[in-house]
């Protein structure tokens, strides 16, 4: 069983800053790529960012410049610093884990999703 955990979430005023993690635990032995997504209100889930293990990013383009994507293979764990934000980032953030190798299958993984709300 391999679960995502997020934390970091919460309210921000336009212009701020937050930093959300997602921690990978369980029985597995090496993640592909682990990522973020977000999904606002009626509309659907779209990608942030990627990074895979060799720390290769891909980005959205509504986020470059102002989201870095960083990730810990010894720790599990998978960052999304963002700067800059604007109330356009409201949304539910998703941890995603592709490609995820343990003894019984290879599959991916989602987070439960923490709330990122910008506002004044």
């Amino acid at each position: 069983q391999v679960q995502l955990v997020e934390s970091g979430g919460g309210l921000v005023q336009p212009g701020g800053s937050l930093r959300v993690s997602c921690a990978a635990s369980g029985r597995f032995f090496s993640i592909y790529t682990m990522g973020w997504y977000r999904q606002a209100p009626g509309k659907q889930r779209e990608l942030v960012a990627t990074i895979t293990s060799s720390r290769i990013t891909k980005y959205v383009d509504s986020v470059k410049g102002r989201f870095t994507i960083s990730r810990d293979n010894a720790k599990n764990m998978v960052y999304l610093q963002m700067n800059s934000l604007k109330p356009e980032d409201t949304a539910v953030y998703y941890c995603y884990a592709e490609r995820v190798v343990t003894e019984v299958r290879t599959g991916n993984y989602w987070g439960q999703g923490t709330q990122v709300t910008v506002s004044s």
